[in-house]
């Protein structure tokens, strides 16, 4: 008994050093209210591992689940949240969250198509005081390593409508980027998981390590 537990020592440390090369790490949104905030599933560790070859960020291969309410959520610098359904933020999570983004971390939020009347409703309490606000394509958030002149790509056609990236800004910062008819994190599936041709998922990771790098340094 004595060996088994000495060896889940050396392993647990051995795991902590190995952990230790990374920089940090980020998460999905675990949310109430019925949506599938656990949708694509392959989207943030295909993401994470470009933006480490891309933009040498250093971020640990896979992703954290965070709920909206717990104090853990201050130890990631970004938190993104997808999901079709709806979403309900308790009073405990509202401020949380709140007090998260306004002391330095950042949200994306990916409508994954029907996320939109829900979080629209649940930020207002974030916010109260806030409205999303559709960015300029020359905000930073399209000008960082890789330009989107035009903005947001268009990943799948949803309703058929341009993509628009939407934000919420607290005192002047960019605080939570909002991606809209677009789907960004269907392009960082796997490509066997819808098939999307290449370049159109070269553009969504290209965008979504954007995202990262203004997180992590310009914000």
């Amino acid at each position: 008994m004595k060996k088994l537990l000495i060896l889940v020592i050396i392993l647990h440390s051995s795991f902590l050093i190995a952990k230790g090369q990374y920089a940090y790490k980020i998460a999905k949104l675990k949310y109430n209210g019925g949506g599938d905030w656990y949708a694509n599933k392959t989207s943030l560790p295909n993401l994470i591992k470009f933006a480490n070859a891309n933009l040498r960020m250093n971020i640990f291969p896979e992703e954290d689940i965070v709920e909206p309410g717990s104090p853990d959520l201050f130890g990631y610098p970004f938190v993104h949240m997808t999901g079709h359904g709806n979403v309900t933020f308790s009073e405990a999570d509202v401020q949380n969250i709140r007090r998260y983004l306004i002391s330095g971390g950042f949200l994306h939020i990916d409508d994954n198509y029907g996320l939109d009347k829900f979080i629209r409703r649940e930020m207002k309490k974030v916010f109260p005081e806030l409205n999303f606000v559709e960015l300029p394509f020359n905000h930073p958030v399209y000008q960082q390593k890789f330009k989107f002149a035009t903005g947001l790509p268009k990943v799948h056609e949803h309703d058929g409508k341009a993509p628009q990236g939407f934000g919420l800004i607290y005192q002047g910062r960019l605080v939570c980027f909002y991606s809209y008819e677009c789907d960004l994190g269907n392009g960082w599936e796997d490509q066997s998981v819808y098939n999307d041709p290449e370049p159109m998922r070269q553009q969504a990771l290209r965008m979504g390590a954007n995202l990262l790098q203004y997180a992590t340094t310009t914000n």
